[in-house]
């Protein structure tokens, strides 16, 4: 079938709407068509490392026009979020743990369906796609049962795409990974859409101490609004010393330096989870790191099972404990350039394109 896609041509070209060819989906797939779709920094990340031409996006959002023969439990018309893919039979998979699925690469990056066919084309020529098990900088995508997590219809498709990954991450960082009691002190390096997450589930969880560190004025003035106790500005303030005595600290700038100031700041025992993508090497001090009984961990996708957690965080939004909209700025998928644009100067925490 005929569809719209955002493609990248070349990692320094800009997005372009360009018609391309979808493939039908096969007994196992299931076809949605997208209204929404998330802009992420690992988009732009992976823009530059990818096969060109290529179809990115993976947090779409939208409604299933077909199913596969073989697929249960989602049907046509039902309202989807689409996250990541994993494999279900690896050792990682029956454990629980399918972030850390043995297949991801192949099933999320490697820009083909498992059995090494394209699902995208142009004329004939195949093009990167499946990018998340979805590619959905599209009208429309192809995904599997496994990432694709059927919502209530009442829930605004652009506000809830972002679940797929970003707010998932921020949120099941602190939620599933760091754990923080009442009387732990948090610090979150970065104040975009997966900082301000961890934030909002930092104070749904209770956490007393729960201090932002971004340069970006407006972002710190979110961070305030959403539960924040205290921020910092890094080019103003010292922050090691506004912040030391952590017991918690989550990364999600990828900043080798800014990750060597997190793990100088936490306490004995404390921990530090890192959630960006890209870091560079950098000098860690594994005196402190020894001496100090403290971990680093590294976390992906908040290592949620969406299946199970996106529901969860709609249930804490219903609630109005988890404010997301209050974080997304949509535009029309015509208008990528400029949501990227607005993304890289901070103009925009979670821009959302519409479909």
């Amino acid at each position: 079938m005929k569809v719209t896609a955002a493609l990248s041509a070349s990692p320094a070209a800009p997005f372009t709407l360009q018609e391309l060819e979808l493939d039908e989906p096969r007994s196992d797939e299931v076809l949605v068509k997208i209204h929404a779709t998330g802009l992420c920094h690992t988009d732009l990340t992976f823009k530059s490392q990818v096969p060109i031409p290529a179809v990115l996006g993976h947090e779409g959002a939208g409604i299933v026009t077909a199913v596969g023969e073989a697929v249960s439990g989602i049907s046509p018309g039902d309202h989807v979020v689409l996250s990541y893919r994993s494999c279900g039979g690896c050792r990682s998979c029956a454990a629980g743990e399918r972030a850390y699925c043995s297949r991801s690469m192949r099933l999320n990056s490697a820009g083909v369906r498992a059995d090494g066919s394209p699902t995208l084309s142009d004329n004939g020529t195949p093009v990167y796609g499946s990018f998340f098990g979805q590619s959905s900088f599209a009208q429309y995508a192809l995904t599997g049962a496994d990432n694709t997590v059927v919502v209530d219809p009442s829930i605004d498709l652009a506000v809830a795409a972002p679940l797929g990954c970003g707010f998932q991450t921020g949120a099941g960082a602190v939620l599933n990974v760091l754990s923080p009691e009442p009387d732990s002190r948090l610090v979150v390096f970065g104040a975009g859409g997966v900082g301000l997450a961890a934030v909002m589930a930092a104070k749904a969880q209770g956490v007393e101490t729960i201090i932002a560190v971004d340069p970006v004025a407006s972002r710190r003035a979110k961070a305030t609004e959403l539960g924040a106790t205290q921020t910092v500005d890094p080019a103003m303030e010292d922050v090691a010393a506004m912040a030391r005595g952590a017991t918690h600290a989550l990364d999600t700038t990828a900043n080798a330096g800014v990750i060597a100031t997190a793990l100088g700041l936490l306490r004995q025992r404390g921990v530090l989870v890192l959630v960006g993508l890209g870091a560079q090497p950098g000098p860690i001090d594994l005196n402190d790191l020894m001496l100090g009984g403290k971990v680093i961990r590294g976390c992906i996708e908040g290592d949620a099972n969406p299946q199970e957690f996106i529901p969860e965080l709609l249930q804490m939004h219903a609630r109005g404990h988890f404010p997301i909209e209050s974080l997304i700025t949509t535009y029309p998928a015509a208008d990528i350039e400029q949501a990227v644009a607005d993304a890289r100067s901070g103009a925009a925490i979670k821009p959302v394109l519409l479909w």
